[in-house]
């Protein structure tokens, strides 16, 4: 972890783009990031010269074992209890926080203890943009992770039959992933059919699923914490002609951005090479959502492709490609698959079949 830890240091001091000198991270998955600390409550408190890792009597032992390149230190109640203390003992002035994961409640309370001494900055997305770009080891995780994914899907569709609920289908995936090496699961699986599947986050109903119907999949799994993303929509029996034309434009859309994104490019450019393919084909108001989203650590991370995201792709990154087309009162069609920018082009890693 400490070639991270420096590169954050880079960023913050080195650099001197950040305006402040220290750094409060809350944000469970940068804080496993940046120190390997898997406990659920804790802070890391990062300035130019030293690295703390703050929680409480539950895990301090943990951090100890996990975090060696920090120093602990064990706490009790709201970081404004100990936080101000801990800043003026490191001589620190403005220290930055997770806008986006400490709530304002907390945040006005640390205001008003740290006082006039010391100030709190809110920042956003510093330590997101270091975990956009995986590292060599965390390519391996998330591979091994797709790899779970595709072997349970591909035995699922064995089980797959008419008159199944979408519950009782979610169930044998979530348990197919799990004996298959998955460390939880990253989401709950979506299992939705028929009309339900024009619902892009359905939750799997006692709704039996029906022979000549679309049935949306979206499932992942969990490796050393990383997750992969998977969605196949297949139809069981006879397809009609419908499901067969927005199957083949949605697969269009996605093999034609699996083509031609290139490293460089932003999220909206991407997104518009597979949304133009579906708007040439008439149903440009019916894909609602955008094209994909990084994966790693969390299963929606940076980058983000879609409408007006200026997320630019750039070597090492991780994320889905999972154009969709969703039609009230029939259902939908969506397929996901995880890909790498490598040499600047995609490289798709997924390998489950596309069943149509």
């Amino acid at each position: 972890m400490s070639h991270r830890l420096e590169r954050l240091r880079e960023q913050l001091f080195v650099n001197g783009e950040a305006g402040f000198d220290a750094s409060l991270i809350s944000q469970k998955e940068n804080r496993r990031y940046l120190s390997g600390f898997t406990g659920s409550a804790g802070f890391l408190l990062i300035s130019e010269k030293s690295a703390i890792l703050a929680t409480d009597f539950r895990y301090i032992e943990q951090a100890k074992s996990q975090a060696p390149d920090y120093k602990t230190l064990q706490t009790e109640g709201d970081p404004s209890r100990w936080l101000p203390e801990l800043i003026s003992s490191l001589k620190v002035k403005r220290v930055g926080v997770e806008a986006n994961d400490l709530s304002i409640a907390t945040y006005r309370r640390l205001v008003a203890a740290t006082g006039p001494k010391s100030e709190i900055v809110p920042t956003e997305g510093i330590v997101e943009s270091l975990r956009a770009e995986k590292d060599d080891g965390e390519r391996e995780f998330i591979l091994k992770a797709v790899e779970i994914s595709d072997d349970a899907f591909e035995e699922f569709t064995s089980l797959l039959r008419p008159g199944m609920t979408e519950k009782e289908a979610a169930w044998q995936i979530e348990r197919l992933l799990r004996e298959k090496g998955s460390e939880g699961v990253p989401f709950d699986a979506i299992v939705a059919s028929g009309p339900n599947s024009a619902l892009p986050h359905h939750h799997p109903t006692d709704r039996a699923m029906l022979t000549g119907e679309p049935v949306v999949i979206d499932m992942g799994a969990r490796v050393a914490g990383y997750s992969s993303d998977l969605s196949r929509t297949i139809c069981l029996g006879n397809e009609d002609k419908k499901f067969g034309k927005i199957y083949d434009l949605v697969l269009g859309a996605q093999l034609t951005a699996i083509a031609t994104i290139e490293a460089g490019m932003n999220g909206e450019q991407a997104d518009g090479l597979a949304r133009t393919v579906i708007e040439q084909g008439g149903y440009g108001e019916n894909f609602g959502h955008g094209l994909g989203h990084g994966i790693g650590l969390a299963a929606h991370e940076a980058p983000h492709l879609g409408r007006g995201s200026e997320d630019v792709l750039a070597e090492g990154m991780v994320f889905t490609i999972e154009p969709g087309i969703y039609i009230n009162g029939w259902g939908g069609v969506r397929i996901e698959d995880v890909v790498i920018l490598e040499q600047g082009r995609v490289k798709v890693l997924s390998r489950a079949r596309k069943i149509n």
